[in-house]
C-alpha cells in the first residue's frame, strides 16, 4: 500500500504549478474572509518586494495552515495571538511576547509585529431575542437553558472555545451544534438558533444589528493579528519580506471592518479591496488584474479534470489486478476487500487532511484521498463479475486445455467486463463530487467557487461550481454507458436492452 501510495503521489505532482522563478513566496489563508483579505495583501506586497507569489486560499481551518507552514508548504499565513497561545501552544502558558517569540523560534517561524487590530472572539444573539430575554452578558445565558447554540465547527473543538467558555460561565446548555462560521450567521438570523460566536470584526455585526455579549468574566484573550512566517525563507529573501513586514501596525479595526464589509456586504472581489487598501495606505501599486469568470470557469475545469482523471486512472490500474486477486485467492481476498471497505468508510475530509503530513497541500493529497476512495467500487464489482461466472463457463474453458492467464484474458474478464465497468462508472461519478472537497487542500477545481459562495453566501459562485460539477458527473456517466456499448459483448447486454417490436 505504501508504495502504491507513493507512486500516486508522484503522479500527482507531475500536474501540480510549478514556477520557473526560484523560490516563489507561498502564501496561506484560513477559511473565512478576513483571512483570505489578509492573504491577498500579503500576496501583493510579496509581489512588490520582487517575488512571484502565490496564495493558497480557504485552505481550512488553524490547524491545517499551522502545520502547512511547518512542513514548508507554505511560507506565510495570518493569525492570531490569542489563537497561538489557547490552541497552537495550548497549556503551555505563553503570556507574553517574547515568550511566544522564542517558542515559535525553535520551530523555525518568525512572528510579525501586530498588524493594529485585535479580531477577538465574542459571543452574539440577535437584539430582538436578546432584549426579550434581557440578556447583555455571557453570564446572563446561565439563566436560559433552552437557549440553542450553533458555533463554527473551530470553535466547538478549541481550547479557547465553547469547552472553556461552558466550564468558565458554567452554562448548562442543553445542546450546542456546530457548523460552518458564515452559515452560523445565517442560522441565528433566521431563528434557528439563538447564540453564536462572532469575531470582533466581522461585517456581519452591524449589518444584521447583532448584540455582543459583554464577556464580564474576561474569558477570551486578545487576538492581535500577526503575521507568521518561515524565518528561513525570509532569511534568503530580506527584500520581499521587509516588503511584506510593511503591513505591520497599519491596519486599525476600522480598517478591516471596513474591509470585511466591503467584501461580505457589498460583494466586491477580495482582490480588489486587498489592492485598494495596498494603493490607497501603503502606496504599493500591483497590478491585481482578476481572471473572467470564464477564465476561471476553464481553469477550475481542468483542475477538475486533472483530479479526477489522474485518480480514477490509477484505481482501475491497482483495483482491477486487486479484483483478480480476491478472486484467485479467498483467504487475500477477504482482506482485501476488508481494506478498501474499511477506506471507504473514513469521512473524505478527514482522509485529505491524513495526506497533508506525506503529500503537503494541493494536488498530492487530493489525488491519493480519491484515489483510495474510488478503489471499493471497481474491486468489488471486479471481484462479483469474476465470481459469478457459470462454473459449466470455466469447467469447458478448463478442459479446451486453455491456461489460466488464457482463461482470464479471453473468458473470464470479457464475461465480467460489464459488472467491472460498471464499478468505474460508480467510482467515477463518486470521484467527481468527492473533488469538490479538494479545494479545502489548495487543490483547485469546482470546489474553489463552492467554497467561496458559502463563505459569501453568493449562489451564483455556488453554482458555478455546482453545475459544471453535475455535468461533468452525467458526461462520466454517459462516456461509460457509451464504454459498455461499445466494449461489452452483444451477447452480455441483450437481457438489459429493450425487445424489438
Amino acid at each position: 500500500m505504501k508504495r502504491v501510495l507513493s507512486i500516486v503521489g508522484v503522479a500527482a505532482l507531475i500536474w501540480c504549478p510549478s514556477s520557473s522563478h526560484a523560490e516563489p513566496v507561498r502564501v496561506g489563508s484560513k477559511k473565512f474572509t478576513e483571512s483570505v483579505i489578509l492573504g491577498e495583501i500579503v500576496t501583493l506586497l510579496a509581489r512588490h518586494g520582487g517575488a512571484e507569489a502565490a496564495h493558497s486560499r480557504e485552505l481550512g481551518g488553524t490547524r491545517l495552515l499551522w502545520n502547512a507552514l511547518l512542513a514548508g508548504e507554505i511560507d506565510v499565513y495570518p493569525e492570531y495571538t490569542g489563537t497561538l497561545r489557547e490552541e497552537i501552544f495550548a497549556g503551555q502558558e505563553l503570556s507574553s511576547r517574547s515568550e511566544l517569540e522564542d517558542t515559535l523560534s525553535t520551530l523555525g517561524i518568525t512572528m510579525s509585529e501586530p498588524l493594529g487590530f485585535n479580531n477577538a472572539y465574542a459571543i452574539g444573539m440577535t437584539e430582538a431575542r436578546a432584549s426579550m430575554l434581557g440578556i447583555k452578558r455571557v453570564s446572563d445565558l446561565r439563566r436560559h437553558v433552552n437557549l440553542r447554540y450553533g458555533f463554527g465547527n473551530e470553535f466547538m473543538h478549541r481550547n479557547d472555545g465553547w469547552p472553556g467558555l461552558r466550564n468558565r460561565y458554567g452554562l448548562l446548555a442543553s445542546s450546542a451544534r456546530g457548523l460552518d462560521h458564515d452559515l452560523a450567521y445565517r442560522a441565528l438570523v433566521s431563528g434557528e438558533i439563538d447564540v453564536t460566536d462572532l469575531y470582533a470584526t466581522d461585517a456581519e455585526i452591524d449589518y444584521y444589528g447583532l448584540r455582543v455579549l459583554d464577556d464580564d468574566l474576561a474569558y477570551f484573550p486578545a487576538y492581535e493579528a500577526v503575521l507568521l512566517y518561515n524565518a528561513k525563507k525570509a532569511r534568503g529573501q530580506p527584500r520581499v519580506f521587509a516588503a511584506v513586514l510593511e503591513l505591520q501596525n497599519r491596519i486599525g479595526d476600522a480598517d478591516m471592518r471596513r474591509m470585511n464589509a466591503d467584501v461580505k456586504i457589498r460583494g466586491e472581489p477580495e482582490t480588489d479591496v486587498a489592492a485598494e487598501f495596498a494603493s490607497d495606505r501603503l502606496g504599493v501599486t500591483v497590478d491585481a488584474a482578476r481572471a473572467s469568470r470564464f477564465a476561471s470557469l476553464g481553469r477550475h475545469t481542468a483542475e477538475h479534470l486533472v483530479l479526477v482523471g489522474t485518480s480514477l486512472s490509477a484505481a482501475i490500474a491497482v483495483a482491477i489486478p486487486l479484483g483478480i486477486v480476491a478472486t484467485k485467492f479467498r483467504r487475500t481476498g477477504r482482506i482485501i476487500l476488508a481494506v478498501t471497505g474499511l477506506i471507504q468508510t473514513i469521512p473524505s475530509l478527514a482522509l485529505l487532511v491524513f495526506m497533508i503530513p506525506l503529500l503537503g497541500i494541493g494536488g498530492p493529497p487530493a489525488v491519493v484521498a480519491l484515489f483510495l476512495y474510488s478503489l471499493l467500487p471497481i474491486v468489488r464489482n471486479t471481484h462479483a463479475g469474476l465470481t459469478n461466472i457459470a462454473t459449466e463457463v470455466l469447467e469447458s474453458a478448463q478442459a479446451l486445455g486453455l491456461p489460466s492467464a488464457a482463461r482470464l484474458r479471453l473468458i473470464e474478464l470479457p464475461l465480467a467486463s460489464r459488472s467491472i465497468l460498471a464499478g468505474i462508472k460508480t467510482s467515477a461519478v463518486i470521484n467527481v463530487g468527492t473533488a469538490t472537497l479538494g479545494a479545502l487542500v489548495g487543490a483547485g477545481g469546482y470546489g474553489q467557487p463552492i467554497l467561496t459562495g458559502i463563505r459569501l453566501d453568493d449562489t451564483g459562485l455556488i453554482l458555478q461550481g455546482a453545475i459544471p460539477a453535475a455535468a461533468l458527473a452525467l458526461f462520466a456517466q454517459w462516456s461509460f454507458d457509451f464504454a459498455e456499448r461499445r466494449f461489452v459483448p452483444r451477447g452480455l447486454r441483450l437481457q438489459n436492452e429493450p425487445s424489438p417490436r
